[in-house]
């Protein structure tokens, strides 16, 4: 199967040329699934310490408006996150949409930074710490949005379930990316699934620092793609095969 891994404009007057450029690649290249950055289709909110109702509802009305628009990527799945409320609770929701089975929420985030930059515990409530796998295209998937990433015993307990692709959408800093491509790569070892991470990139003058890059990992940490700024979406055929016989093999098969 094809995946696709993109880099997406924290500035929204950028989205349209995005997704145009988005949607031409995936037809081109018949993708059958598409993961795209945290929260993507709103500039990133938790870059205020102070919460603002306006914001929040706008971002969260974007990312249902923008639903509309998924069937334009053909036959697809496509992932991410989004903002989601839910009676009080804001939460930082992934979700998994394809032409059949329409839009399905799967795991909210559950570990939230609040440091210059990333104030989410502003933004969002905490999810419900549920980490179970979810399925589509007759594979078993796991998310670990952004910071759930450094847990690596969810990543150990999504391998016990038998995934075959760990999902990481991301809006991380252009100075940590080296720490996050190592963290990707362990937790696809830990997994014993392949990882893909996409991330948001803003430009120098706005108030958010999003560095891009995002990444296809095999299941033995191998970067088997990666985006550039001159090269922000990338695809790669994987064999699903390699997800389940690394289950069997170091470190996957020893037992706690």
């Amino acid at each position: 199967m094809k995946v696709t891994v993109c880099d997406w404009p924290n500035r929204e007057s950028a989205y349209e040329a995005a997704w145009r450029e988005l949607v031409a690649h995936v037809r081109s290249e018949g993708s059958d699934l598409v993961l795209l950055p945290e929260t993507p289709f709103a500039p990133w909110m938790a870059v205020r310490r102070q919460f603002n109702p306006s914001i929040w509802k706008s971002a969260v009305a974007a990312h249902r408006d923008w639903r509309a628009r998924f069937s334009e990527l053909g036959p697809t799945v496509i992932c991410a996150s989004a903002p989601v409320q839910i009676g009080p609770r804001r939460l930082n929701q992934a979700f998994i949409w394809d032409p059949a089975a329409g839009y399905r929420e799967v795991h909210a985030k559950y570990y939230l930074p609040y440091e210059e930059g990333f104030w989410e515990r502003t933004w969002f409530d905490r999810g419900d710490g549920r980490f179970a796998p979810t399925t589509a295209l007759h594979l078993k998937l796991g998310f670990l949005i952004c910071t759930d990433l450094w847990f690596f015993h969810r990543a150990r307990a999504y391998a016990q379930a038998g995934i075959h692709l760990l999902l990481c959408p991301r809006a991380t800093p252009r100075e940590t990316l080296d720490k996050w491509q190592a963290g990707c790569r362990a937790a696809a070892v830990v997994s014993g699934a392949f990882c893909l991470s996409a991330n948001r990139f803003s430009e120098r003058e706005e108030e958010a620092d999003l560095g891009g890059r995002s990444w296809i990992v095999g299941p033995d940490g191998e970067i088997l793609a990666r985006t550039s700024r001159v090269d922000p979406i990338r695809t790669h055929e994987i064999d699903i095969s390699a997800a389940e016989h690394a289950k069997t093999t170091y470190p996957r098969y020893v037992l706690e």
